[in-house]
């Protein structure tokens, strides 16, 4: 975990977070009550809460969530079985987390169950097509060798299930620079956007 913190603070990584926050600020700009599950250290859920948002950070992990800033509310719990209320929240976000989720339909079905009607979903996957990503792959100590899913369209289709979904890529990635790209091979992530269905 420390060795996660002290990167998280290197120039690269503070240039994706930014890119990360300023697409998650235009998706929830008519939201309040925002939960953000697999949030880590919360470095953009702090960044959300300071624009005035509402902002609960879930993590399975106690030690992650002891590096949040006292200022943001952090609970420690699961995406499959949270707790919350039917109807709490306006958006749900899944930051670079959800690949990272054994169980991960039923963390999709709960996301449903907890938003208020026409809730809000955004789901960044890491783009498992990108050179970023292939890159990563190689590194035995590398994060991204924890994923668990690197299907993207099934996990699209599962999210289809329960939510109205547009998607797309985004932010290019290469040798450590950040630039704007939706192109397959360069951008590092696979974004999916929803609208909780209504019921029939």
């Amino acid at each position: 975990m420390k060795s996660y913190i002290q990167s998280c603070k290197s120039e690269f990584w503070q240039k994706v977070f930014k890119a990360e926050t300023d697409y998650i600020l235009d998706f929830i700009k008519d939201c309040k009550e925002i939960l953000s599950i697999g949030c880590g250290p919360a470095h953009i859920e702090a960044k959300l809460a300071e624009y005035g948002f509402s902002v609960t950070g879930l993590d399975v992990s106690k030690e992650a969530l002891d590096q949040a800033p006292d200022t943001l509310r952090t609970v420690a719990g699961s995406a499959e079985k949270t707790g919350f209320d039917d109807g709490s929240f306006d958006a749900v976000l899944y930051t670079a987390s959800l690949q990272f989720i054994e169980k991960y339909p039923q963390a999709i079905a709960e996301t449903a169950r907890i938003l208020r009607p026409n809730g809000k979903l955004l789901v960044m996957l890491l783009n498992t097509k990108s050179n970023f990503f292939r890159e990563k792959i190689k590194d035995p100590d590398s994060y991204v060798n924890r994923i668990r899913h690197t299907n993207q369209k099934e996990i699209e289709e599962v999210i289809r299930r329960y939510f109205l979904v547009e998607t797309e890529y985004f932010l290019g990635i290469q040798n450590a620079e950040v630039y704007p790209s939706r192109e397959q091979t360069q951008a590092g992530l696979y974004i999916i956007k929803g609208i909780k269905k209504q019921p029939e």
